[in-house]
């Protein structure tokens, strides 16, 4: 029986749901889609049996022109491939058109970690913040995601035994990590002057509600301004632990298992950024 295409992007979005995807990908997934819904439906097209091959491959041509980059076009084409699989297997569709659309072709530029001169920078300029100071820290010393972060309880710090427990969130699995001295020192800073409040995330707004990820995003975004940084993002915090790791010669095994990679080769790829003559097995992670 044809579907209507709103129709197949609600189900999709379900699905993903259901899943247990990130909500970073189901987000950026199924807003993928709905470009393409929107895109077909100014051709009159509404039925997921409408959408062709050239459809698609006209849609990748539009993105070209309104100057889409190679990785966002191709993670769109993923996750438009990914949409037709879904409705394939639901017996939507008899077949996938976007299984001959081929991905642009663009070059993969490695992880950004920041240099001494500016993560020392950064520390500088957030330093009369006492939240986003813990928060720089953190990131820096842990390398947990920025989400993880956000999600933070106050019962998942355990001061004594110095360990961060972070809870599993959808596909990622739960894990702990070192709460070293330099994050210990800014974290208990900022517990000091973090507002009393019922809610038991860690780090508040003024208002006393949970800090957001895209809250956090963009008071670090001004701190790299007022640093004077440039062409850096909240990731390359995290980056920069696992390169500093690298360099001081913790075993990669281990480093992936610090950061919560699924593949170690997603660790590997930092290695491009260490040069040999700067590995040094006696650097601490305090001293970053």
């Amino acid at each position: 029986m044809p579907m209507l295409l709103t129709d197949a992007h609600v189900a999709y979005q379900d699905h993903l749901l259901k899943a247990s995807k990130a909500e970073a990908t189901i987000t950026a997934y199924t807003k993928d889609v709905e470009q393409l819904v929107e895109f077909v439906g100014k051709q009159g097209k509404t039925q997921v049996d409408e959408v062709s091959t050239d459809d698609i491959s006209e849609f990748k041509e539009i993105l070209k022109k309104r100057r889409y980059t190679g990785k966002s076009i191709s993670r769109k084409i993923n996750s438009i491939k990914s949409f037709f699989r879904f409705l394939q297997a639901e017996g939507r569709v008899d077949s996938n058109p976007a299984t001959n659309v081929q991905h642009p072709k663009y070059e993969i530029t490695p992880p950004r970690a920041l240099s001494k001169i500016e993560y020392r920078a950064l520390r500088d300029a957030c330093r009369g913040d006492g939240r986003m100071y813990a928060i720089v820290e953190i990131l820096l010393q842990t390398g947990m995601r920025i989400s993880e972060l956000a999600y933070l309880k106050l019962e998942d710090v355990d001061l004594e035994r110095n360990i961060f427990d972070i809870q599993a969130q959808k596909s990622r699995s739960a894990r702990k990590l070192p709460l070293n001295t330099a994050a210990k020192e800014a974290l208990l800073n900022y517990l000091e002057i973090r507002p009393r409040a019922r809610e038991k995330t860690v780090f508040l707004t003024k208002t006393c509600r949970p800090f957001l990820v895209r809250n956090i995003r963009t008071a670090i975004d001004r701190y790299f301004r007022l640093a004077g940084i440039r062409n850096a993002k909240v990731n390359d915090l995290r980056h920069t632990f696992i390169v500093e790791q690298l360099k001081a010669g913790t075993p990669l095994v281990y480093v992936s298992q610090l950061v919560g990679h699924k593949r170690i080769t997603t660790t590997e790829k930092y290695l491009q950024l260490i040069d040999d003559a700067e590995v040094n097995p006696n650097i601490k992670i305090e001293e970053l």
